[in-house]
């Protein structure tokens, strides 16, 4: 018996219907109390009438309804829409701020799953990531192998019908509390670095897996560092070939990039207000009045229209059933910038109160955008790994010299 109980709404119905739909959901299934504090005053007000407790009990009925990953088959818990109707389906939900669980499981491991999954695997677990029943995390970096991501050293060796995981990753958005880890794993050392690595459905549910918590500048700990030590994955767990995942890890970057790409990306931008809302702070404040205070938000807000569409094609792409290319890389590259122009803009309007605030206070997250935007030109790949993304693939210069290239990843210096 299926855990969804779908809206009408697939790849054949109308936008103007779809709409309709939506809207007859949102009425029908979100409290009244959700819906007028968001109309009326927006995420501030929404806050003080829906506590984190209220929305995972109610998160259940938003899950079943298709509408977390509309794009995605009906059979696994999406609607099977194409991106336009997708998009206007966000643009009905935006204003009642409906976050998405498990955005790691969404953006990441599920569609990276629906590419190169097997059947079973998709049908196993494709709808607890949409239902947020299993939390997944990533398990890429390591010490010694963030940028030169291929590099990675922890090992995985075969015993039977499973694989033994040794080794260490960091900087794992909510390692704590996940169910699963996309796993990323050196399967064969005598292969160039790029071909012998696999790509691994960790469970995290297991003996072997010491979690540690990483503070961050904002004083929050989403990240953790992971030690491995005789972790183990069966056999129906490998995603891909073995020693291909290094291909499979291409798709799962890329749309990991999309998801920190901010407007249009489709993805969760971890990092807060867009210009919108700096417009909207700078009106109410009577900062809108100066003009220099109006160009430096019209630049921003342009400059967040260009990010938009780079996005947006970026998903037809995805839509087409062909991976993401270095648009992707554009999209990401220019909104980690901006997005940090866009968070030191809000810290300025704000003034002097975002030196010291109460909590719940609207510097509270003003600043918390603000620090959190510090690491956007790190997360998903470095600004500097983008620039040579856009480069080599997307102009054709030629590739920075690799004097290992071909060479065994055992035989290579670290």
């Amino acid at each position: 018996m299926s855990v969804f109980d779908l809206l009408p709404i697939d790849r054949d119905t109308a936008v103007d219907e779809a709409e309709k739909i939506v809207d007859e959901w949102v009425a029908q299934t979100v409290p009244a109390q959700w819906r007028e504090a968001a109309l009326s005053g927006g995420r501030a007000a929404l806050h003080k009438v829906r506590t984190p407790a209220d929305y995972d009990t109610w998160y259940p009925k938003y899950a079943r309804s298709g509408l977390v990953a509309p794009t995605w088959p009906r059979q696994f818990g999406g609607l099977g829409v194409g991106n336009r109707v997708s998009r206007a389906i966000e643009a009905r939900l935006a204003p009642y701020n409906l976050v998405r669980r498990n955005q790691l499981g969404l953006t990441l491991a599920g569609p990276t799953i629906l590419t190169f999954g097997t059947d079973e695997q998709k049908a196993r677990l494709i709808p607890p990531i949409v239902t947020a029943e299993q939390i997944w995390c990533q398990f890429f970096s390591e010490p010694g192998a963030g940028s030169d991501l291929a590099s990675l050293a922890t090992r995985a060796v075969r015993d039977g019908d499973e694989w033994v995981l040794t080794g260490q990753k960091v900087w794992s958005t909510q390692a704590m509390v996940a169910d699963y880890s996309i796993c990323l794993a050196r399967t064969d050392p005598d292969a160039p670095k790029r071909a012998g690595i696999t790509y691994f459905l960790l469970n995290m549910r297991q003996p072997g897996l010491d979690v540690r918590p990483l503070r961050t500048i904002s004083g929050e700990e989403d990240f953790a560092e992971t030690f491995i030590d005789g972790a183990r994955v069966p056999d129906r767990d490998v995603l891909g070939e073995v020693n291909d995942g290094w291909r499979l890890a291409n798709a799962t970057l890329s749309g990991e990039r999309l998801a920190v790409s901010g407007p249009g990306s489709g993805g969760q931008s971890r990092i807060g207000s867009g210009t919108e809302r700096l417009i909207e702070r700078a009106k109410e404040s009577g900062q809108w009045s100066d003009r220099v205070v109006r160009q430096r938000l019209m630049r921003l807000w342009t400059d967040e229209q260009i990010v938009r569409w780079t996005n947006a094609r970026v998903r037809d792409t995805l839509r087409a059933g062909r991976p993401p290319g270095p648009e992707a890389s554009v999209g990401k590259l220019m909104y980690s910038q901006l997005n940090q122009r866009v968070q030191t803009t809000g810290v300025d309007l704000l003034g002097s109160p975002a030196m010291a605030w109460e909590e719940g206070h609207i510097a509270d997250y003003v600043v918390l955008n603000f620090l959190h935007s510090r690491a956007e030109t790190i997360a998903g790949g470095t600004t500097e790994v983008q620039r040579n993304i856009v480069g080599e693939r997307a102009l054709g210069l030629p590739r920075e010299p690799d004097p290992y290239k071909g060479l065994a990843w055992k035989d290579v210096p670290r």
